[in-house]
């Protein structure tokens, strides 16, 4: 879908959806394909965390794991992407880093950030929110459990930024990565909540037994 944004062409608009992924199970896939759908997204990259900034790096699965997974999960959809560069770029991963990339990289699109409520909640103590904002609209998707802000609250803290807000509606799955990886470590079934390829992957190489 062509347009125009601050006077540039834009040839595309480009979903980017992040996270640890640990596992990737069927809500990221939904939600990822709920936006497309809804914003009328020509496709959506999926990002990986490399050295996640919120969570101790021991709680986290490797890296190669996580990226194994995904591109499993994402096998089947030629529009979904996976995209490692947080992994290969190393060190801590920040989202506006991950953003100035991407713009570099796909100058012509308009980029769509993907983010929970809770992570939107968060955003004003995340590294430059307001450079977020700039390279990227912010998508935010209900999550249960969490109250979704609406605009006012984020005009509120972004005032200069309020044109830069979309809601999506997005399936109430209830899926959790933290609920998968407990019912793997306690031997419950985790079909359904997973792509069978996933749950072959986390068997094959016993991943969660320990937790």
């Amino acid at each position: 879908m062509a347009g125009r944004v601050g006077g540039r062409r834009v040839s595309r608009r480009w979903g980017i959806l992040g996270g640890t992924f640990d596992p990737v199970h069927y809500a990221h896939l939904a939600i990822a394909e709920q936006v497309r759908e809804q914003l009328g997204l020509a496709g959506v990259s999926f990002v990986p965390a490399g050295q996640t900034v919120h969570k101790p790096a021991e709680s986290v699965s490797p890296a190669e794991h996580r990226l194994r997974m995904l591109e499993l999960a994402t096998a089947g959809n030629p529009i979904f992407v996976v995209d490692p560069m947080e992994i290969v770029r190393g060190g801590p991963s920040y989202s506006v880093d991950t953003l100035t990339e991407l713009a570099l990289r796909q100058p012509d699109d308009e980029l769509y950030f993907i983010v929970s409520a809770e992570a939107a909640r968060q955003l004003p103590s995340w590294r430059e929110p307001q450079r977020i904002l700039d390279l990227a609209r912010l998508v935010v998707v209900p999550r249960l459990g969490y109250e979704t802000p609406d605009r006012a609250w984020l005009e509120e803290r972004f005032p200069d930024r309020g044109g830069r807000f979309d809601f999506a509606a997005a399936p109430a799955l209830g899926h959790s990565a933290s609920d998968i990886r407990a019912r793997v470590a306690a031997g419950r079934s985790i079909r359904y909540l997973v792509p069978d390829v996933v749950a072959g992957y986390i068997s094959q190489h016993g991943l969660y037994r320990s937790r």
